[in-house]
């Protein structure tokens, strides 16, 4: 047994289930940000209410239950690995107190003090330091690439362990020697990042620490390697976890038929919305919203874009989240986040530079000063613990004193005590969502959301709507976040959706 008995071997990890559990693992742990970001008390994607009875409920085996757990947990580690540019695999951290760290500790110890009682037995017993530079021939070959035939080669003549055993049976095995050539490999294959733990190795004089120390650096470079070959499968991940993401749905919909329950609500909501402009104050109305000849009617594609732009409003609390967006739920909801900072950010330079002096906005300088003043203040929006109006507060206070100092700088006539009160109230007033300023701030944003998705994302930026000039950057950033996201649902999904409406509209 070793340090690293519980990590696969990175040219098996398509079929260890050990290397699933680690990327898994690592799925979320590239999520867990996001979560910080989403206030508690939001359901997780994998928590649902109780889902209608559109469909007959059917009797399921404990084997379809684990086979469609499976395949959903597989068809995420796609998902996430092709949308997640910053996706990584981790080391795995086991909790301090937990029982499983409690047990690898103790078994790994006895390991090492038989260990160390073999290597101090005279003459010395070398079983065990064989096994472990075994062990080390395979992890190193593993590094190797097709081209690397000379330091293949290498390795398998120096690490040879019928030698090894001959060299240990006769008492002339130099066991410093092969470690010292092991942490030489490993100086050639590692990560530059991982150049100052391999050289710390050297200065390692003990056989048992040195071991350890060994396996420890190992383990990271497999970790380096898993993540050079992700980023290496990206692009041709890309080109067919499309296909593979819409089989492995269909093979749950065939397992679960009413799979498709909350996303038919949602995109019959969202047709619904359009025909009767039931939100056309709070979300803008779709693009192409009417079909040949009938005005009244909506196109699939205008329902498909209104409905992704209601996921944007979406009340995770209390409603749940349709089916074929829920592993990207807390992508949504942070995006939902976002451009609700967005829109009090906006909201709030809106007032201001309407209240002060028109040659204050066109100073750069200042802009950027106020929209980092506001957007520090607004940083924990997303903890159960904010106040949106004593932020709002303490905005004012602020943008008060920040205006005056760039009046008084710019030999502007400074602001009166009057001024400073409505400006405050202002501000304060953007607390309420009914506030005018605030809705005209989200509607505009939604609007330049749904053109920039209306354009396929082939085409420049549309136009930023009046207002919105000083959070184009902001605005422009999460735009981009949102469209790869639908475009990419749309990809895996449309069959379905176009399947659905097909029936909606008719019906309708």
């Amino acid at each position: 047994m070793s340090e690293n008995l519980d990590k696969p071997n990175i040219n098996e990890a398509g079929k260890s289930g050990d290397s699933e559990q680690d990327l898994e693992g690592a799925v979320e742990g590239s999520d867990e940000a996001l979560q910080k970001r989403i206030k508690p008390g939001s359901p997780s994607p994998l928590e649902r209410v109780q889902r209608p009875h559109s469909s007959p409920p059917r009797f399921v085996t404990v084997e379809e239950l684990l086979e469609t757990a499976k395949g959903v947990t597989n068809m995420a580690l796609a998902h996430e690995i092709a949308l997640n540019g910053d996706f990584r695999i981790k080391p795995v951290q086991l909790p301090e107190d937990s029982l499983e760290k409690r047990v690898k500790d103790i078994v790994h110890k006895a390991f090492w003090d038989c260990l160390s009682a073999q290597l101090s037995e005279d003459p010395p017993t070398y079983d065990h330091a064989i096994k472990l530079v075994g062990e080390i021939r395979q992890t190193l070959l593993s590094f190797l690439l097709p081209g690397h035939s000379r330091l293949r080669n290498q390795i398998t003549e120096v690490l040879d362990l019928e030698l090894i055993k001959q060299e240990a049976e006769n008492g002339a095995l130099d066991i410093s020697k092969l470690a010292e050539f092991i942490i030489d490999i490993m100086g050639t294959l590692c990560a530059p990042a991982r150049d100052e733990e391999v050289k710390k190795l050297k200065d390692i004089k003990e056989i048992v620490p040195l071991f350890r120390a060994i396996f420890s650096v190992l383990d990271l470079m497999k970790v380096d390697m898993a993540n050079f070959a992700v980023s290496s499968i990206r692009p041709h991940l890309m080109q067919q976890s499309v296909e593979y993401e819409r089989k492995k749905f269909q093979e749950i919909l065939e397992k679960q038929p009413n799979s498709l329950d909350f996303v038919t609500q949602w995109l019959e909501e969202a047709s619904d919305d359009l025909m009767n402009q039931k939100y056309k104050n709070s979300l803008p109305a779709g693009e192409g919203a009417a079909g040949s000849g009938d005005a009244t009617m909506p196109s699939p594609v205008a329902v498909q874009n209104y409905a992704y732009l209601k996921l944007l409003k979406w009340d995770h609390l209390h409603r749940p989240f349709p089916e074929t967006v829920l592993m990207d739920q807390s992508r949504f909801q942070e995006l939902q986040l976002q451009l609700e900072q967005l829109t009090i950010l906006g909201a709030v330079l809106l007032v201001t530079f309407n209240m002060a002096s028109p040659g204050i906005s066109s100073h750069a300088e200042f802009t950027e000063k106020l929209k980092m003043i506001v957007k520090i203040l607004l940083t924990d929006m997303h903890l159960p613990s904010f106040h949106l109006k004593d932020a709002l507060t303490t905005i004012g206070e602020k943008v008060c004193v920040e205006v005056s100092s760039c009046l008084s700088l710019c030999g502007f006539t400074p602001f009166t005590t009057d001024q400073e009160t409505a400006l405050k109230g202002q501000i304060q007033a953007v607390a309420n969502p009914e506030d005018p300023i605030r809705r005209i701030m989200d509607s505009r944003i939604l609007t330049f959301l749904e053109n920039y998705l209306a354009s396929g994302h082939q085409k420049p930026f549309p136009t930023v709507p009046g207002g919105l000039g000083p959070v184009q950057k902001e605005l422009e950033e999460v735009a981009i976040k949102f469209v790869r996201l639908v475009n990419y649902n749309k990809m895996v999904f449309s069959p379905y959706y176009d399947a659905i409406l097909s029936k909606t509209l008719v019906r309708s």
